[in-house]
């Protein structure tokens, strides 16, 4: 007797699909893994290229440029606002002298660079000085190129003296040689140990730089902790404050951020 042909493939197999035909494609455990590295590693290169390229954040850790500036501001830095150095790169990866599509910083910007000192450190200060002007402080009183900077006194600011006591700290507007206005504060007045100083040259390709707080900053004005500030040193214009932190409140206390982010602060410009 003729059995009927077993149709069915041997070995419980199944048909080959016919070309054409769609298939479900098989995922695995591990292709899930290896696309969140993928675009983790893309993330990173791309907040990379914008910290290295156009903006990098700054904490400010000091008052040496209050009240410009306060000890728990958060600023951004644009990078490309002076070209860019070797200074420019995170730990100065790729060494060369100079800079690329280099801009000269302007006289009152708020700038950002690394001491000259080579300690690594990096600071910001406002451009007072331009290569080849003379600088000199005389009875508290900015003088550039010979001539007096105009200031009008505008109020006070809570601050402490030397010995930790509480004042009211004079502030005083100056208007730089070219229109530039910002106001300074001067902790100490006729006592200063600033209030008058010999006369300074800048070098060729250097910057005179000063803080706004002039009784408690480092800063050009004395030679031998920071000097002048070669062009090459610079990373950056200080342009923005996009958050505030008042200094007391570490960052990671997130519960106190309502009553401790200073809001009237957050995404100002810098002037």
């Amino acid at each position: 007797m003729n059995l009927p042909e077993n149709k069915n493939p041997p070995d419980n197999k199944l048909p080959t699909p016919k070309p054409g035909h769609d298939q479900a494609t098989p995922t695995t455990r591990g292709s899930g893994i290896g696309d969140v590295i993928k675009v983790v590693l893309q993330a990173l290169l791309v907040a990379f290229v914008i910290r290295v390229l156009l903006f990098q954040p700054f904490m400010i850790p000091s008052g040496s440029m209050i009240p410009t500036l306060l000890v728990g501001d958060y600023l951004f830095v644009s990078k490309f606002s002076y070209g860019y150095s070797r200074y420019s790169l995170p730990w100065q990866i790729i060494p060369f002298n100079g800079r690329i599509w280099g801009a000269e910083p302007k006289r009152g910007d708020v700038a950002v660079f690394a001491s000259p000192t080579g300690d690594g450190s990096d600071y910001v200060k406002r451009v007072i000085g331009l290569p080849g002007d003379t600088v000199q402080m005389v009875d508290n009183v900015l003088v550039i190129n010979g001539e007096r900077v105009k200031r009008e006194r505008v109020g006070t600011f809570p601050d402490a003296d030397q010995w930790g006591k509480p004042i009211d700290a004079p502030l005083y507007r100056e208007t730089l040689p070219g229109g530039v206005s910002y106001v300074i504060m001067e902790r100490e007045g006729a006592g200063s140990y600033w209030a008058n100083t010999f006369l300074y040259k800048v070098p060729e390709g250097h910057y005179f730089m000063m803080g706004d707080n002039r009784d408690n900053s480092v800063d050009s004005r004395d030679l031998a902790s920071l000097g002048y500030v070669p062009l090459e040193n610079f990373i950056g214009r200080a342009d923005t404050i996009f958050f505030s932190l008042d200094e007391n409140t570490p960052a990671w206390k997130l519960w106190q951020w309502p009553s401790a982010v200073r809001w009237d602060r957050v995404f100002t410009s810098i002037r």
